[in-house]
Formats: structure tokens, sequence, C-alpha cells
């Protein structure tokens, strides 16, 4: 994971979830695409789960879940953005979970 948030991302060190989206699909469209791959660190999550106290499976998902929002075009490069994505995350992860 280092190697990879240096080489894509230019940033030092391990990250918890890289995006990588693959075809522009655009929503109403009939294609067939491959979304991306979504890349996650298990020890910089167990890390990340102990830290917010809740468990590595939680932590996971919601990584898992923040990576295929990144694919799909979502961002939190702004405070607005990261609401929206975060808020969007959050319910996602709520209703896989139940």
């Amino acid at each position: 994971m280092t190697d990879l948030h240096l080489k894509w991302m230019d940033e030092p060190g391990p990250t918890d979830v890289l995006s990588f989206p693959m075809d522009e699909l655009r929503p109403g469209s009939k294609e067939v695409g491959i979304l991306g791959d979504i890349v996650l660190c298990p020890a910089v999550a167990m890390t990340q789960a102990k830290e917010a106290g809740h468990d590595f499976d939680h932590e996971m998902s919601i990584l898992s879940v923040h990576g295929l929002l990144h694919i799909v075009g979502y961002d939190h490069a702004t405070a607005a953005d990261e609401k929206e994505m975060f808020t969007r995350q959050e319910s996602i992860v709520d209703r896989w979970k139940n």
C-alpha cells in the first residue's frame, strides 16, 4: 500500500484505501463495464478501528464503501462534498449491516 500510495497519490506512507476507476459509465447507460479496483490496507484499518472504537469488520465495511463512492464519482475535497460523501457512506454501511 505504501508503494501504491506514493506512486498514485505522491504521498508517503500507507493509507487505508485507494480507488482506481476504470470505465467512465454514465447513469442510465445499458453499457457493461468495470467500475474499477479498490485496494484496502488491513494494517491501517486495524489501527483505525481501534482508534474509532469499533471492530475491524466494521472498519473494512466503511473503507469498502468509501472506495466504491470514490469510484462512482464522490469526493471529499470540500467541506460540503465531505459532508455529502460521508453521510452517504454511513447510510450505506448502516443499511448493509442491517
